[in-house]
């Protein structure tokens, strides 16, 4: 009986033994699980496009000018000062211009003065006009009394008017002394950065004359001149790819076309709003950049991850994650597009292919999805809709 009972303990370590090295080494004892990452085989929109070389422009941007005339008395900004709106940038020698506004206010004053003597001389005259009118009937009348009064007051109403005019005319002087006041201290009509400066404390200054120059390096947009047999695509609101200098990518959407074609190289200026994602350095004004300008009409296109292709002879494959295996699959590329290829056959909308650690895989190897895997797993139905995917020519 000890026998049996021993025989069958050996059995059941050997079975149990032998079915933990077939998990170690993969199924049916083939190779292990191999660990990969994968991503879907998607359909996209494909737009065959062309490099066009643009430029940053700043929606804001000028020469801020003097609008009086005088000496420089302050400047409180140099090149590379960042201000903003209302920022007082330089000050004009304010002393002349106080001394007129003080002239200005004391001639008001003065007017004020004359426009109450004939406000009250006028009603003086019509007072004795309403005594005389009261007693027309008395025997004590005068009629050429009367006509004398009558016209004293028509003369103190039109002094009046002369003395209200003249006091309008003094507060109009003022009000153009206190503008000249005002105007000695050049502000910065809107936010932005001194890019030049054109002048310097102790200078005079005419009306017009230059400041500094100021540009708003927040507010960009971006022109490229785009030729004319290309702006079949360039209605407003189109989206295209833009690449910085520095290697990142963004989109911009079409604002305006300017009507206005160069004969030399037939071209039109195109103004685009760009939508920058965190550029990898500060932008600046006339920085250029790379647009993709689409030529022809979009198509919906199959494609495949670049990493997922593995080149076996004269021809590509791919591994095709289905049932937790991979299996090879030769397929035919076309261009490429972005970092990826177009397929022409051989997949399918939403297959999930390895696209790494596929260089040891064996046909039918079991595998296991890592992190990072852009498919999310084996199972996953259906490839997504990116955005319109650009082919150069």
């Amino acid at each position: 009986m000890a026998a049996i009972i021993a025989a069958a303990l050996i059995g059941t370590t050997v079975m149990a033994s032998s079915a933990w090295a077939q998990r170690s080494s993969g199924r049916d004892g083939g190779p292990p699980a191999a660990l990969v990452q994968v991503d879907p085989v998607r359909e996209e929109t494909l737009a065959r496009t062309i490099p066009v070389i643009g430029r940053l422009v700043a929606r804001q941007a000028g020469v801020i000018a003097a609008r009086i005339g005088g000496p420089v008395d302050e400047m409180r900004v140099t090149v590379g000062d960042r201000v903003v709106k209302g920022d007082v940038i330089a000050v004009l020698a304010k002393g002349r211009i106080k001394a007129a506004h003080d002239g200005a206010a004391a001639v008001v004053a003065q007017r004020r003065g004359t426009v109450e003597t004939a406000g009250a001389e006028l009603a003086k005259k019509s007072q004795e006009l309403q005594r005389l009118e009261a007693i027309r009937s008395s025997a004590a009348f005068s009629q050429a009394r009367l006509d004398d009064v009558v016209q004293d007051v028509a003369m103190e109403a039109g002094s009046l008017s002369e003395r209200e005019a003249q006091l309008r005319q003094a507060l109009a002087e003022l009000e153009r002394a206190q503008l000249d006041l005002e105007d000695a201290e050049i502000r910065a009509p809107f936010a932005g950065v001194v890019s030049e400066k054109h002048t310097e404390v102790g200078s005079y200054v005419a009306v017009g004359n230059p400041i500094v120059t100021l540009l708003n390096d927040t507010d960009l947009e971006i022109e490229a001149e785009v030729p004319t047999d290309r702006l079949s695509g360039m209605d407003a609101g189109a989206v295209v790819q833009v690449k910085l200098d520095d290697g990142t990518l963004h989109s911009a959407i079409v604002r305006a076309v300017v009507p206005q074609e160069n004969p030399r190289t037939r071209t039109r200026p195109v103004r685009f709003t760009p939508a920058f994602d965190q550029p990898g350095k500060p932008l600046a004004a006339n920085q250029s950049i790379t647009l993709a300008i689409p030529v022809g009409e979009a198509r919906q296109v199959l494609t495949v991850h670049k990493d997922a292709v593995v080149r076996r002879g004269s021809g590509a494959v791919v591994y095709v994650v289905a049932d937790d295996a991979a299996q090879p699959r030769s397929v035919e590329l076309g261009g490429a597009a972005g970092g990826r290829f177009i397929v022409l056959s051989g997949l399918r909308p939403g297959e999930q292919v390895v696209t790494r650690g596929n260089e040891a895989l064996r046909p039918g190897q079991p595998v296991r999805i890592g992190d990072g895997s852009a498919g999310g797993g084996p199972r996953r139905s259906g490839g997504g809709r990116p955005p319109q995917t650009a082919e150069r020519n």
